[in-house]
Order: structure tokens, then C-alpha cells, then sequence
């Protein structure tokens, strides 16, 4: 292992953010549990989970930059736009939780292999939704579930950990709802997507030095969760 802190399997403190490693990118910490105390502490300090739960301990990340989409900022194509105005989708909020967190543990099309989102993972953000922390946006066609995203929402950010589609761009649409919702529902808030990729950077993110998420997370995280009970879907 890595010269990083490793944690108490109890009370766990984590170390300044500023403290992790350059390479690989963000980690900061090893070991610890996965219990919603200590969830809750770890993304209100701009720190998050991600290991394979077979050959690692659980990994605690803080990289730099840190990769956020600013809700006005949300990109929508063309094509994006009429498929929006094509279906007549339904956005649900926290109704099939633990359905959108295990299709999102499915293998990517075209990929054999698993993602990250291991049974302790599931487990912990099911417990996470089940106090009013964790929460998902669904996308609904004819009364089916076709996508969706979950995050853990901390004051007015969103701290997107994943989501899925079973039809095409679906969760773009999800991610265009969840945005459209944080700018009517929040003042500055923003979506924490913690790394960047050529998906995202097409949706809007933008990587921003990791001093700077903290700041403004540090300016967010007291404010009254914004997650209203309902949404409708927005034509963009």
C-alpha cells in the first residue's frame, strides 16, 4: 500500500484533503467502514469512496482537479433537445433507489468487466437514501424505469457518484433534469462530479483546482437541503 493515512475501523478522522497523493490522483486514505457517519463526515470534507471490493481496502479520494458541472453551465445539444421533446419522460425522485443503484453496478455495453459500485457500496448508500442522504433521479418511459443517476446530496451540492441508461441518452436526461432542478431550487449550488471524462466534459463539466471545490463546498454544505419530493420532467 501507498504511504496513506490508514483509518480506524471506528471514529474515523480523516486527514486534510490537501494531504493526498499526486499519483494516483486524490488518495488520501485507506480502511475505515462505509457506515453513513462516516460517509456523511467524508463528503462534507470533499472526500469520497472508490475500490474494488475483491482485491482493495476501501480507498478514500480527494483529487485535484476536481471535476463539477456550475447547473447554469449544463450543456444540451440539438439532438439532446429533441429527444427531450420526442418521449413523453417522467422524472421521479428516490422511488426505485436501490433499482437505479444496481443498474448502475452493471458492466458498461461493450465492457466485460464490473464497475466499481461493489454489494458493500450498494449496501451502504441503500442504508445512506434510507436516512435522506442519498438520492436518485429517475427517468421513466411508459411507466418503465430507462435510466437514472444517484448522488448524496450535502446543502446545495450534488455529489454525483453514477448513473445508467437502457435507452439512448437517458441519463443525459437525467443529468440535464437534475441540473435544471439546482437552478431553480438552489443559489450557487453545484454538481460534484469528481473525475473528469470526455461524457461529462460534453455535458458541461469543467475541472477546477481542488482548493477551490473545497471553498466553495465549505459555502454550501450548511445550507437546507435543496432534494424537493417531485419533479417534472423539464422540455429544455
Amino acid at each position: 500500500m501507498l504511504n496513506v493515512k490508514i483509518l480506524e475501523s471506528k471514529n474515523v478522522c480523516f486527514p486534510n484533503p490537501s494531504t493526498a497523493l499526486k499519483e494516483p490522483n486524490g488518495l488520501l486514505a485507506c480502511m475505515g467502514n462505509m457506515e453513513p457517519t462516516t460517509l456523511i463526515k467524508a463528503y462534507t470534507n470533499g472526500i469520497f469512496p472508490w475500490y474494488e471490493e475483491d482485491s482493495q481496502p476501501i480507498l478514500w479520494w480527494s483529487p485535484n482537479p476536481r471535476a463539477v458541472i456550475y447547473p447554469n453551465g449544463i450543456k444540451i445539444s440539438r439532438s439532446l433537445k429533441k429527444t427531450i421533446r420526442a418521449q413523453p419522460w417522467e422524472v421521479r425522485l428516490d422511488t426505485e433507489f436501490e433499482s437505479v443503484i444496481k443498474n448502475c453496478s452493471y458492466p458498461r455495453k461493450n465492457k466485460k468487466e464490473g464497475t466499481w459500485i461493489n454489494s458493500n457500496m450498494q449496501r451502504s448508500y441503500i442504508d445512506l437514501h434510507s436516512k435522506g442522504i442519498a438520492h436518485s433521479l429517475e427517468i421513466w418511459l411508459k411507466n418503465e424505469l430507462v435510466g437514472g443517476l444517484y448522488g448524496v446530496v450535502i446543502g446545495d451540492v450534488f455529489c454525483g457518484e453514477s448513473m445508467f441508461s437502457l435507452k439512448p441518452n437517458a441519463s443525459k436526461i437525467a443529468l440535464v433534469q437534475l441540473a435544471l432542478l439546482m437552478q431553480k431550487l438552489t443559489k450557487n449550488g453545484i454538481i460534484d462530479c469528481q473525475i473528469q471524462n470526455d461524457h461529462l466534459i460534453s455535458m458541461g463539466s469543467l475541472n477546477i483546482p481542488r482548493k477551490d471545490f473545497l471553498s466553495k463546498l465549505a459555502d454550501l454544505r450548511d445550507r437546507p437541503k435543496f432534494w424537493p419530493t417531485c419533479w417534472k420532467c423539464i422540455m429544455a
